[in-house]
């Protein structure tokens, strides 16, 4: 039974009943509704943040494993990329160095500073993108290690050769002279024995007997042989290749022929007197890309250091060249 209110009223000195106007109501209603709707919201919001639902709590979970193994991959990412710049480093500095090999420039491989300014920008990323970043990541290293792998291959290549270099670098002297008591003028400027006028001296002069043999200082082939009127008499030339040549003058007779492969330590010819010549001796050249060198420094298969310093001395003293 609804009850029914009453109030005094003191104008008419009675008690009158009590009726609550229709928008007193709806005002009371929409308060209450109003109230129960912020508690609602509140209620709710308290919830989602303190009591996640189950879903949320498997969303959160493999967020952060997403998280953690993002993190494992992106230290195996600098690993890789330090160990991979102390490769290329070593790949310029000692492996290139060995072979005379110019250096692979840094243009062919990723930059430190633009590898330090791509770890900056992936750590500022959301996990959206930090898939994408990896990715992108891992393809530049991947080329870094392409472009290596090339590296160590044309490497791979200079090994092979530097055996075959070495026969075709001159290394020996042109004829026994183990004691060497055989240097009689050495390179640079020396007075002609014909002229009497100081001279540039392209060779080394081993006075030695007519009919000593004489012999090859590298593998080569034979490009000259026999005597063409310009003053070494019967003189061989030898192209070794990777831009030496040697020459082998003043001959009493050749053995090889244009064309012929010979070996170190060959016998090409004996020592004469032939072409312009005032004695019985050997005069040897050695040329570096056409250029005429010191054969003084072409002698480390046949000697120790000890001779080695003691014909430095003899081939730099000031003498009358044999031709």
């Amino acid at each position: 039974m609804k009850k029914i209110k009453y109030f005094y009223n003191t104008n008419t000195l009675r008690y009158e009943k009590l009726e609550t106007p229709l928008r007193i109501k709806l005002l009371r209603v929409l308060g209450f509704l109003s109230a129960a709707f912020v508690t609602a919201l509140i209620i709710v919001s308290i919830a989602y943040k303190y009591f996640p639902s189950a879903n949320e709590k498997r969303l959160i979970q493999r967020n952060e494993a997403l998280n953690d193994n993002y993190y494992v991959l992106d230290e195996k990412i600098k690993k890789l990329q330090g160990q991979m710049g102390e490769l290329e480093k070593r790949d310029n500095h000692v492996y290139r160095e060995i072979f005379e090999a110019s250096p692979i420039p840094d243009s062919a491989r990723a930059k430190a500073l633009e590898q330090q300014k791509e770890i900056q920008l992936v750590q500022g990323m959301d996990q959206e993108n930090l898939a994408v970043s990896i990715v992108n990541t891992l393809n530049k290293l991947d080329a870094r290690i392409a472009s290596q792998d090339k590296s160590y291959n044309q490497i791979e290549g200079f090994v092979k050769n530097k055996e075959q270099l070495l026969a075709c670098t001159p290394a020996i002297q042109p004829v026994s002279n183990k004691d060497l008591s055989r240097i009689a003028s050495g390179f640079g400027y020396r007075i002609d024995p014909v002229y009497k006028t100081t001279k540039f001296h392209a060779g080394l002069d081993f006075a030695a007997p007519q009919g000593t043999p004489i012999y090859a200082t590298a593998n080569g082939t034979v490009e000259t042989a026999g005597n063409t009127g310009n003053g070494y008499g019967n003189h061989v030339v030898i192209n070794n290749g990777y831009g030496y040549e040697t020459l082998f003058g003043h001959m009493y007779r050749v053995k090889v022929k244009p064309g012929q492969k010979v070996k170190r330590g060959e016998v090409i010819g004996w020592v004469g007197s032939t072409g312009k010549s005032t004695g019985p001796h050997c005069h040897y050249e050695v040329h570096r890309n056409g250029d005429p060198v010191d054969p003084v420094y072409y002698f480390y298969n046949d000697i120790t250091p000890e001779q080695y310093d003691r014909l430095l001395k003899l081939a730099a003293s000031s003498n009358q060249s044999f031709d």
